[in-house]
C-alpha cells in the first residue's frame, strides 16, 4: 500500500501587502527586501479571519479535488503555530465545520516543517492499512505574531493555508522516501514567547537552512534509490530565495525546475509547500509520474523532506 497525495487545495486572503506598503510602516525598501529575500508581496488575513477559516476553505477544495466527502475522512492533521486558541485544536474545529464525523483530529507544531511532519504522520496510518483518507493541512496567520516595527521579521511573513488528502495510490507512485529531524539546541535562534512576537536570529537560521535543506534533499533522493538526474521538480519551503537557490544548486537542477512563490506570498510557514504545490499544478508544471522533492525547515529547529512520484 503506497501513500500519496490524491487531492489538494489552498486558500489565500484577499488583502495584499506589498514591499512599497511596508516602506511606509518600517525602515526598509523594496530593493532591500527583494535582493535579500526575493519577496515582493504577501497576503494578510481580513480583520475577523482566523487560521481555522483559511484551513477550512483549503480543505473544502482539497476534498473536491480528491473526489471524496468529509464523511470519508479517517483523520485530520493540522500543522500550525498560530492556532485560533490553545484548544480546542484547529483540527477539531475543521472536523466540525466539514462534518467529518468519523475523523480523529490532532494539531502538529513543527513550524515551517509542519506540513512535512503532517504528511509523514499520515503516511504511517495509510501504509499500515489503519486508515484510508487523511486530510493534512498547513495553515498560518503569521501576521498575528509579527512585530510590524521590526524590519528584520516584518518583511518576511504572510498568511495562507494549503491542504492535501493523503490516501492509497497506484504501485510505484506516492511517497518514496522521507527524512524528519530536529535540533532543539537551535531553538534559541527562532522562537515565539507566550503572547509575544516572532524572534529570529537571521544569520544563524540562514546558515542552518542552507546546510539542512541541501542535505535533506540529497538524503531522500538516495533513500529512494534515485539520482539527482531523476528529479523532475523541487518544491522547497518558501522562506528566502537565497536559501531555496542553495538547495536547487545542490541538486543541479535548472531554475525552471524549482517552485518559486515566495515573491507572491512571502514565508507562510507550514502552508508554504502545499500552497506552492497547488500553484505548480495549476500551471501544469507537475505531471503524473514526475519525481518531486519537497523540503522544509523551521523553528525548533525542525526539518523534513520527502521524495515522491506524483500521481494517483
Amino acid at each position: 500500500m503506497n501513500a500519496g497525495i490524491i487531492g489538494m487545495g489552498r486558500y489565500l486572503p484577499e488583502k495584499i501587502l506589498t514591499n512599497h506598503d511596508l516602506e511606509k510602516m518600517v525602515d526598509t525598501s523594496d530593493e532591500w527586501i527583494r535582493t535579500r529575500t526575493g519577496i515582493e508581496q504577501r497576503r494578510i488575513v481580513a480583520e475577523n479571519e482566523k487560521t481555522s477559516d483559511m484551513a477550512y476553505h483549503a480543505s473544502v477544495r482539497a476534498l473536491e479535488d480528491a473526489g471524496i466527502t468529509a464523511e470519508e475522512l479517517d483523520m485530520i492533521i493540522v500543522s500550525t503555530v498560530t492556532p485560533d486558541q490553545p484548544f480546542p485544536t484547529v483540527s477539531c474545529m475543521i472536523q466540525e465545520r466539514l462534518g467529518a464525523t468519523r475523523a480523529a483530529a490532532l494539531d502538529i507544531s513543527a513550524a515551517c516543517a509542519g506540513f512535512m511532519y503532517g504528511v509523514i504522520t499520515a503516511k504511517q496510518f495509510i501504509e499500515t492499512n489503519a486508515y484510508k483518507n487523511i486530510l493534512v493541512i498547513g495553515a498560518e496567520t503569521l501576521s498575528s505574531i509579527t512585530d510590524w516595527n521590526d524590519r528584520n521579521t516584518a518583511v518576511l511573513f504572510g498568511d495562507g493555508a494549503g491542504a492535501a488528502v493523503i490516501g492509497p495510490v497506484s504501485e510505484g507512485r506516492g511517497i518514496l522516501s522521507f527524512e524528519l529531524g530536529a535540533d532543539g539546541t537551535g531553538g534559541k535562534h527562532l522562537y515565539q514567547k507566550q503572547k509575544d512576537f516572532i524572534f529570529m536570529n537571521g544569520r544563524e537560521v540562514f546558515k542552518f537552512a542552507v546546510r539542512q535543506m541541501g542535505e535533506s534533499a540529497v538524503n531522500v533522493i538516495e533513500k529512494a534509490g534515485l539520482s539527482k538526474e531523476d528529479v523532475d521538480f523541487l518544491v522547497p519551503h518558501q522562506a528566502n530565495i537565497r536559501i531555496m537557490e542553495s538547495a536547487r544548486q545542490r541538486l543541479d537542477l535548472p531554475e525552471e525546475k524549482m517552485s518559486k512563490t515566495v515573491n507572491l506570498y512571502g514565508n507562510t510557514s507550514a502552508a508554504s509547500i502545499p500552497i506552492s504545490l497547488v500553484e505548480e499544478l495549476e500551471q501544469g508544471k507537475i505531471k503524473d509520474d514526475d519525481v518531486l522533492v519537497m523540503v522544509g525547515f523551521g523553528g525548533g529547529l525542525t526539518w523534513g523532506a520527502i521524495a515522491m512520484r506524483w500521481g494517483r
